[in-house]
């Protein structure tokens, strides 16, 4: 049910009395906000006019005469210039919800040609704590996966861990100098995580050091140019002058305020281990750390027996560590194929780059000079490592030989575009030109002071600490005394907690999807469970309520089968309303297909639930005026909880019978 690609065909066949090739004319119809425009309006009559010269609205009535669409529409209208107004009539939308009755799919058919698709999501280090950074690759990629299952292709989603860096190389490190082999038997998961933290503050600590060094000269220089940009514009005399001696104090006054902030960060980092006088004593024993924990990496890599051993030892904790999240999250993967799955592979690819004469040393490197890029893509360092480039690769031809895929999506965020151009340039010339691949980026979580969302002490914020916040503020919105104690029967508690998790949960997965990918967002626990505006909670109470009249009525939605045959028309514009959005469901997740942006099928959740809610208001059901009108009002209400239920389910987000 993609009315507009049905529309399409139809205005095609109308268009060719008018222009050799009407496709690009008869696509250019779109959904109406306003029902005084009809339900979709389509745009074809202006452009086209300009290109054979004729009046828009005089062509916007010849098109429409040569318009076949009575079954579906009533007689179409034109509205100024030329756009053409379409209203579905009332018999065809009762006889679509007839039909919608009867599928389970809600009407969304199933793509042809089916495609193949990998989806790369997630990909978190496994040897540190999940964080903040993690949730936008990790819901945005399971959406899309879901939902490209739903529609009928075939998905195949890889999460690509990092399994064989320096992560393993600080928790190696922290282990041999630090560890307590007893205390990691009985407790691996939190001593593994606890002596990555340890190590990994000593490096920054001794990062912050160095870098602190450098800031006193940088916000010197920022501040002269200050300076000078104030006399500069002081001396400007004309406009234009003006204007960029404006841009260039502000240019100038950012960098002294980043240069500032990185300064108290750095400050912060540094009291943290200088005010604790046992850090501080381990700081200075282990003052070469960094290479340290390199050269433990090196020797992972080189297949040092010690370090394989423990390698071997503590990855299927740390892959527990980070399992438990996913199970939080409801996300599950095909393959989990990490860094080191490859291993074997990259020394070859590099001798495969070579011989295709694509590679070549540079200085002791091996690089893949591209000609569009200024700065190669380095395959191999002089000391003989590989790179993350390096994987990719061998990625890549890994899953051309054993997946064949039509498409293959990396959700990762916008900061590495460069890295996938250069990817997937280098692909195009190993026999992968046949293959879509598409970088999926994103933005950055951010705080409500609109920065990256951090601790105090300028950390990442923990992904589990996060879910539990958000779960701990639904309980006390959702499950308020208040609340509770006018639902009949009374929740348990074990209600209760299941509540609370649910929209805890899906709080956290919609207020993220709920933007469009490539935008930053801000996090906000007190929006993102709020009952009202465009939040899950809102979204699953609409699901809650639509149960609620079905507990009622003593029905499931799937006992509602029927509309009662003898009406044929709506009896309140809300009814009419509504049945429009539900049809309306294919067209989303199409759309979520066609820009990897689930913000399309949140949009469209939202907007459904505004309008069963203004039909809540306003139609009684099982009061209605007449037996037909209940049929047809308690066939809104199952379908309304049908493709909530369905659409949420494809964001990875469950419901709950009462709210």
């Amino acid at each position: 049910m993609h009315l507009p690609n049905q529309f399409s065909v139809r205005f095609a066949e109308a268009l060719k009395t008018f222009v050799e090739d009407p496709s690009p004319f008869a696509s250019m119809i779109r959904s109406t906000n306003d029902p005084k425009f009809g339900d979709y309006q389509a745009n074809c009559a202006m452009p086209l006019s300009k290109q054979i010269g004729k009046n828009p609205r005089e062509l916007a009535s010849g098109i429409v005469e040569k318009l076949d669409l009575d079954a579906v529409c009533e007689p179409p209208e034109i509205a100024g210039p030329g756009f053409i107004n379409l209203r579905l009539k009332d018999s065809f939308l009762l006889q679509s919800l007839r039909d919608m009755l009867a599928d389970p799919r809600c009407l969304v058919s199933l793509a042809n040609p089916k495609r193949k698709v990998i989806v790369d999501f997630s990909s978190p280090n496994v040897a540190k704590p999940m964080h903040v950074g993690h949730i936008r690759s990790t819901v945005i990629g399971d959406a899309i996966a879901r939902t490209l299952a739903f529609l009928g292709h075939d998905v195949i989603t890889d999460n690509h861990l990092g399994d064989w860096g320096t992560q393993f190389g600080i928790i190696i490190y922290g282990y041999k100098h630090f560890g307590d082999a007893d205390k990691v038997a009985k407790n691996p998961v939190t001593e593994l995580a606890s002596l990555y933290r340890f190590v990994n503050q000593l490096i920054e600590y001794r990062k912050a050091k160095r870098a602190a060094e450098q800031i006193p000269a940088q916000l010197t220089a920022a501040k002269s140019e200050v300076t000078a940009a104030e006399q500069t514009l002081q001396a400007a005399a004309d406009p234009k002058a003006q204007k960029q001696a404006k841009k260039a104090l502000a240019s100038a006054k950012k960098k002294v305020e980043s240069l500032e902030a990185q300064s108290e960060s750095l400050r912060e980092k540094i009291e943290a281990v200088e005010g604790d006088a046992e850090l501080v004593a381990q700081a200075n024993a282990h003052p070469d750390v960094e290479n340290a924990v390199l050269q433990e990496t090196v020797k992972l890599h080189q297949g040092d027996s010690e370090n394989i051993a423990l390698w071997t030892k503590f990855l299927p904790h740390c892959k527990d560590e980070i399992n438990r999240i996913y199970n939080r999250l409801n996300v599950t993967f095909d393959h989990t194929l990490g860094e080191s799955f490859y291993h074997s592979m990259l020394e070859p690819v590099v001798e495969d780059l070579e011989k295709r004469g694509l590679a070549r040393d540079s200085e002791g490197a091996v690089c893949v000079f591209l000609d569009e890029f200024d700065a190669p893509m380095i395959v191999r360092k002089k000391d003989g490592a590989f790179l993350y480039a390096t994987t990719d690769i061998a990625t890549l031809k890994y899953r051309l030989e054993e997946f064949n895929p039509d498409e293959i999506l990396y959700v990762v965020d916008s900061r590495q575009s460069e890295h996938f151009d250069k990817l997937f340039a280098v692909a195009r010339k190993i026999g992968m030109e046949n293959v879509k691949m598409v970088h999926v980026n994103f933005g950055t979580v951010l705080g409500e002071n609109g920065k990256p969302l951090k601790t105090r002490s300028g950390t990442l914020i923990g992904l589990e600490g996060l879910l539990d916040d958000a779960v701990n503020r639904a309980r006390e919105v959702v499950c308020n005394p208040e609340r509770i104690e006018k639902i009949d029967p009374p929740m348990d508690d074990a209600e209760r907690e299941q509540v609370a998790q649910v929209v805890g949960h899906g709080a956290i997965k919609y207020a993220d999807l709920s933007h469009h990918r490539t935008s930053d967002y801000s996090f906000s626990l007190d929006k993102m469970v709020a009952l009202e505006g465009n939040t899950s909670a809102y979204v699953q109470y609409a699901y809650a309520r639509t149960q609620g009249i079905l507990r009622k009525a003593g029905v499931t939605d799937s006992d509602v089968t029927s509309i009662d045959a003898e009406l044929t028309e709506f009896t309140h514009p809300a009814e009419r309303a509504l049945a429009v959005k539900l049809l309306r469901f294919e067209e989303a997740l199409v759309s979520v297909h066609q820009d990897y942006a689930p913000n399309a099928l949140v949009d469209y959740l939202y907007e459904t639930a505004k309008a069963y809610a203004v039909f809540n208001d306003n139609c009684h059901v099982l009061k209605a005026e007449s037996e037909s009108i209940a049929s047809l009002r308690l066939a809104l209400v199952a379908l309304t909880g049908r493709v909530i239920r369905v659409a949420l389910s494809l964001l990875g987000i469950n419901v709950v019978a009462r709210m």
